[in-house]
């Protein structure tokens, strides 16, 4: 099957099992999605959003935000991986905001990226989701099922996205970007998954690909102890900026 109509029946099944795609990040504005975005690095939507209300009560502009100290922001997100890191960034990037942009989220990737703790996908979110310009954020489930689906060759996110954007019509790109996270979480997991009963892999991804995948997870299984069961992934809402 050829890229372009294998893209189409791609197109076509994600929108009849995901018509609606919404953020999973709870947020207000572009800052509080920016803001929230980052946060969701190496962690879960739902852990995002079970301290960012607090958060945002005492900070949900950039000028409040620059205004708290690292340590009250850590505290707010001390529950989420990379916490340190992570409040450093928001302390640093609400300054940058307010000093340079008058405290309003800039509206180009170049000046995005120029933030500390936004990089290239996280800026792609926050162009996407609160701007509406077309851009196509590649998390590891995308980078993942790109691959199996034969849509590029895994090399590297920035190529996937480039193949991606190639394959893909403009127009479809914010809203596909999602739809392929939530497919990923809902039906296509990286661990123990039969490619052959797939809606999707069953017939996009190749036999070298499924012989590779069923001869990986067999390898899993025998090293996990006797009387054991696969890990499978829990389903849950996707985050739009995993890492």
């Amino acid at each position: 099957m050829k890229r372009a109509e294998k893209a189409a029946r791609i197109v076509e099944i994600l929108e009849d099992l995901f018509p609606e795609t919404p953020i999973p990040l709870n947020h207000r504005d572009p800052f509080t999605l920016l803001v929230a975005v980052v946060l969701s690095a190496q962690t879960t939507d739902k852990k995002v959003n079970e301290v960012t209300p607090a958060l945002f009560a005492e900070a949900a502009t950039p000028q409040a935000m620059a205004m708290l100290s690292v340590e009250t922001i850590r505290d707010h997100i001390r529950q989420l991986g990379l916490a340190p890191q992570k409040a450093k960034n928001l302390k640093a990037a609400a300054k940058l905001l307010v000093e340079r942009h008058d405290g309003v989220v800039p509206q180009t990737f170049e000046e995005l990226e120029a933030l500390p703790g936004v990089g290239h996908k996280t800026a792609s979110v926050v162009m996407s989701q609160a701007f509406g310009h077309p851009a196509f954020p590649v998390d590891t489930h995308i980078h993942r099922l790109a691959d199996r689906w034969g849509l590029s060759d895994g090399r590297s996110v920035d190529k996937t996205e480039r193949d991606l954007k190639k394959i893909f019509d403009e127009s479809l790109w914010n809203k596909l970007h999602l739809q392929i996270i939530y497919f990923g979480r809902e039906y296509c997991p990286a661990r123990y998954h039969d490619l052959s009963t797939c809606p999707i892999c069953s017939w996009a991804a190749t036999k070298k690909r499924m012989r590779e995948e069923a001869k990986r997870d067999g390898r899993r299984a025998s090293r996990r102890p006797s009387g054991s069961s696969p890990s499978i992934p829990t389903k849950e809402p996707p985050s739009v900026a995993t890492t």
